[in-house]
C-alpha cells in the first residue's frame, strides 16, 4: 500500500521533514563507543518482558507490533504475499511499519542502559525516527509517563 510506504519513509532518520530538533541544556553527549554501555541490546529475557509490559504496541504511536520471528514464521508461509528484500522498498510496508523494536529512551549512544526503565516497546518508523534524540529535543512526551495501550493483540506469536 503506497500510503504506507510513503508514512514510513518520511518518518526515517535526520532527513525527515518532521524532525526538529531543540537544544535542550545539559542534555547527555554522544559518547565513543569506547565510553558506551558494553551491551547495546536486551537480553532475551528482558525483550519478553518489554513485550508483556508494553502489550506489542508502540509506545509513542500506538500501532501494534510484531517479532521479526513472527514477520519471518508468516513469511515463510506466504512467500509471495510478503516480501521482505535487504532494502526499504523491497519489504512489505505494513510489516515494515509493524517491526518491532526495543527503544532505548536515553540512547545508547549517548549513554542510555538497557535497564527495562529505560526501554520501551516502538515501531519501526518511530524508532527510526527518534534516532538518538532524547524526547525532549525533537518534541515528543516520554512514553514512559503514559500507561502502555492493552487490547487483545497479541504481536501474532499465535501465527505456527
Amino acid at each position: 500500500m503506497p500510503a504506507i510506504r510513503e508514512w514510513t519513509e518520511s518518518l526515517w532518520g535526520t532527513s525527515s521533514p518532521y524532525l526538529q530538533v531543540r537544544e535542550v541544556p545539559n542534555a547527555p553527549p554522544s559518547l565513543c563507543r569506547d565510553q558506551r554501555v558494553p551491551l547495546r541490546m536486551p537480553t532475551t529475557a528482558e525483550k519478553k518482558a518489554l513485550l508483556l509490559r508494553d502489550g506489542y504496541h508502540c509506545r509513542f504511536c500506538g500501532i501494534p507490533v510484531i517479532r521479526g520471528q513472527v514477520r519471518d514464521r508468516i513469511r515463510k508461509v506466504y512467500p509471495e504475499a510478503l516480501p521482505w528484500g535487504r532494502t526499504n522498498q523491497t519489504q512489505h510496508a505494513a510489516f515494515q511499519a509493524m517491526w518491532v523494536q526495543y527503544d532505548h529512551i536515553v540512547a545508547h549512544a549517548r549513554g542510555g542502559d538497557n535497564s527495562i526503565d529505560n526501554m520501551v516497546i516502538t515501531c519501526a518508523p518511530c524508532n527510526y525516527a527518534k534516532w538518538n534524540y532524547l524526547c525532549e529535543e525533537i518534541g515528543l512526551i516520554d512514553p514512559r509517563t503514559r500507561e502502555p495501550m492493552r487490547s487483545t493483540w497479541d504481536g501474532l506469536e499465535r501465527f505456527r
